[in-house]
């Protein structure tokens, strides 16, 4: 049967405030009940009960993983090498994902880490052709069949560098992406669009063969409720457009580009699986580093775990880890699902 949705609605949110997301009002929000563990004598909270540690904390603990299930986990670092002297080797550590999905790596060379190799024996990282921008990686203890990091059909492959990484697994595909970002004043929507039409086509074709689970930054909040003041960036800030909502719709619902009120027969249906096991909250995975976003609850929710439809019953739990901050201006996103070794 499938798993039992989450209908509780942990905060009251308004309006973001960021680099690229931009507005100028102000709220806060409760801090939402968790059962992460951290060392508090680095811990001091603010009028908003939200803590103003700036490192995370050395001791981190989350809840036992469910039995037989593998856990992943997504995260955008905002830069490797900076997230590695804020705390990263903590949160990784303590989470212990199967794999682990990097975004915004901002590396032009493989790092070398031993720990991390010794944790996950298949790592593999891709960089953009322009230094220090973009990146993605995954992270895995378990062996693919083959690895990707092309999107198929792009006119611009040295654009996609540093975007994408498609893992075969016996049973599933996984798919780590840094979506291309509309940019300021929309300036790349064009770039964005572009990203789109290929990786649509290319999630649905890996989608015939076997199931996929698509996880990383997208660079989208789907709906209202995915981002502070809605209304005042709808359709002015990159994340929240019409083609940008429009296109990742269409990904779930296997909408055809050119009718949007009639679906492709032959496309598997996508399910946003954070959003469908918390259907009235409004939790955010990014808050600026300006403005005390942070603070004042201002945010927008960004990174996802996405699964082909005949997945859902499998999966056990999904969480944004909204505790663990510091070392990036996102939080970590964390899905368990029933091992497909």
């Amino acid at each position: 049967m499938p798993i039992k949705r989450s209908s509780s609605s942990k905060r009251t949110l308004a309006e973001d405030t960021d680099d690229e997301h931009e507005s100028k009002s102000q709220s806060q929000a409760r801090r939402s009940t968790k059962k992460l563990k951290t060392d508090t004598t680095t811990d001091s909270l603010s009028a908003s009960s939200q803590p103003t540690n700036k490192v995370l904390p050395v001791h981190i603990e989350f809840p036992a993983r469910h039995a037989g299930a593998l856990r992943l986990a997504t995260w955008n670092i905002c830069s490797y090498a900076s997230s590695q002297k804020k705390g990263f080797k903590f949160y990784v550590e303590a989470e212990d994902p199967d794999i682990l999905v990097l975004n915004e790596t901002k590396l032009n060379d493989d790092p070398m880490n031993p720990s991390l190799k010794q944790r996950f024996p298949y790592i593999y990282w891709s960089h953009s052709s322009k230094k220090s921008y973009a990146g993605v990686a995954i992270l895995s203890k378990i062996k693919p069949l083959s690895v990707d990091k092309t999107l198929p059909g792009h006119p611009h492959p040295d654009t996609v560098k540093g975007r994408v990484i498609t893992l075969e697994f016996e049973k599933v595909y996984v798919i780590g992406t840094y979506v291309v970002n509309a940019g300021t004043d929309l300036k790349t929507l064009d770039a964005k669009n572009e990203w789109h039409v290929h990786f649509t086509k290319y999630i649905r074709e890996l989608d015939k063969k076997k199931p996929v689970i698509w996880l990383g930054d997208m660079n989208v909040a789907p709906t209202e409720k995915d981002l502070s003041n809605a209304k005042k960036n709808w359709n002015k800030t990159p994340g929240y457009t019409e083609a940008e909502t429009t296109a990742f719709r269409k990904i779930l619902t296997g909408e055809t580009e050119s009718e949007s009120d009639k679906s492709d027969t032959s496309a598997g249906k996508f399910i946003d699986v954070w959003r469908y096991l918390h259907p009235t909250d409004s939790h955010y995975t990014y808050f600026s580093y300006r403005f005390n976003c942070r603070l004042k609850g201002l945010g927008w929710r960004l990174d996802m775990f996405v699964i082909s439809e005949r997945l859902l019953n499998q999966v056990k739990m999904c969480e944004i880890r909204d505790e663990i901050y510091g070392a990036s201006d996102h939080c970590p996103l964390v899905m368990e699902i029933e091992s497909f070794q």
